[in-house]
C-alpha cells in the first residue's frame, strides 16, 4: 500500500484579499434566511480566536522541521493571519446588526483553556483535529453551491476565498503532528488523536450549537420549531454535518492522512467564474 502523503507539486499560496470593506451587507445575508445566516456567522465568530491558536500550535514545532515542511508551516501562519483579519472584519458586520457575541466568544475562550497549562503537544493534537474540520466543511462548502447560493456576493467571495486556502493548506498540521510524534509507537499516535478528535468534535458541535441557537434568539427565534429548523439546515437541506460525516470517519482510520483525497480541484472552483464552472463529481 502507498502511503499518502502532502503532493511534492503542492504550492501554498497566501492571497492577500479583502472583502466587504465599504459595502453593508444585509442582517439575513444568506438568502434573508436567519437559520443559514447565523450558521456561518456562529463560525465566523469562531476563527479569530481559534487561526490564533492554529498558528501558535504549529509554530511551535517549526524548528527543526523538515525544509519543506518548514515553508509550508510558514506559508499556513501568513494565511491563517489573513483569514484571521477578514473575520474580524466579518464578524463586525455581525455586531454591527445588532448581534451581541459574549457569549459565543467565551465558548470558544472556554474551548481554548482546554489545554492551558499542557504540553505543546495537546495544541498540536487539537489544532490538526480542528484544521479536519476546516478542510472538510471547506471541501463541501466549494463542491455544493447550494450552500451559499442566494448569498450576498462580498460574503460568498469571502467563504470561497477562505475554503480554498483551507483545502490548500488542509495538511500542513497533520504533518507537522506527524513530524512531532515522529518518535512515537504507532498505536500510541492513533489513541491520542482519535481521543483529541473525539473531545473535539464534541466541543465544536455543541458550542456551535449554542452559538447558533444564542443568535437566532437575538433574533427573536426560540423553541423547539427553530431547533428542529436548525438540525434540518445542518442534517438536511443542504445538510453541511451529514455530507461531512464520512470524511469525519476516516480520520479513524489506519493510513490516515488529509491528502489521501487529492482534491485542489476545488481550489480553481472557487476562483473561476464560480456559479457557471462544472466539476465533475466522483461516480
Amino acid at each position: 500500500m502507498v502511503k499518502a502523503t502532502t503532493p511534492d507539486d503542492l504550492v501554498i499560496t497566501p492571497r492577500d484579499r479583502r472583502f466587504g470593506r465599504g459595502t453593508r451587507m444585509g442582517r439575513w445575508w444568506l438568502n434573508d434566511d436567519p437559520v443559514a445566516t447565523a450558521f456561518y456567522n456562529a463560525l465566523s465568530v469562531t476563527f479569530p480566536k481559534g487561526e490564533g491558536y492554529f498558528v501558535d500550535s504549529v509554530r511551535k514545532f517549526r524548528d527543526g522541521a523538515p525544509p519543506k515542511l518548514t515553508g509550508e508551516i510558514n506559508a499556513f501562519i501568513k494565511q491563517e493571519v489573513m483569514h484571521t483579519r477578514e473575520h474580524v472584519a466579518f464578524n463586525r458586520h455581525v455586531t454591527d446588526q445588532g448581534y451581541d457575541v459574549r457569549r459565543l466568544d467565551k465558548d470558544v475562550d472556554d474551548a481554548l483553556a482546554l489545554t492551558k497549562g499542557r504540553p505543546p503537544i495537546a495544541s498540536l493534537a487539537a489544532t490538526t483535529a480542528l484544521e479536519h474540520f476546516t478542510a472538510m466543511l471547506a471541501h463541501e462548502l466549494i463542491a455544493n453551491p447550494r450552500h451559499l447560493a442566494g448569498g450576498e456576493e462580498q460574503a460568498k467571495a469571502l467563504w470561497l476565498w477562505h475554503a480554498a486556502e483551507e483545502i490548500e493548506h488542509k495538511g500542513v498540521a497533520y504533518d507537522t503532528w506527524l513530524h512531532a510524534t515522529k518518535d512515537w509507537p504507532r498505536f500510541t499516535r492513533w489513541r491520542v488523536k482519535s481521543m483529541v478528535m473525539l473531545i473535539t468534535t464534541w466541543r465544536f458541535f455543541t458550542g456551535r450549537t449554542r452559538g447558533m441557537l444564542e443568535l437566532l434568539r437575538q433574533d427573536g427565534m426560540t423553541g423547539p420549531k427553530v431547533w428542529a429548523r436548525l438540525f434540518w439546515y445542518a442534517f438536511g437541506n443542504p445538510g453541511m454535518a451529514r455530507k461531512v460525516a464520512g470524511v469525519w470517519a476516516a480520520y479513524f482510520l489506519p493510513g490516515f492522512h488529509p491528502w489521501k483525497h487529492d482534491d485542489r480541484a476545488l481550489i480553481g472552483l472557487a476562483e473561476s467564474d464560480y456559479e457557471a464552472a462544472v466539476l465533475p463529481r466522483p461516480a
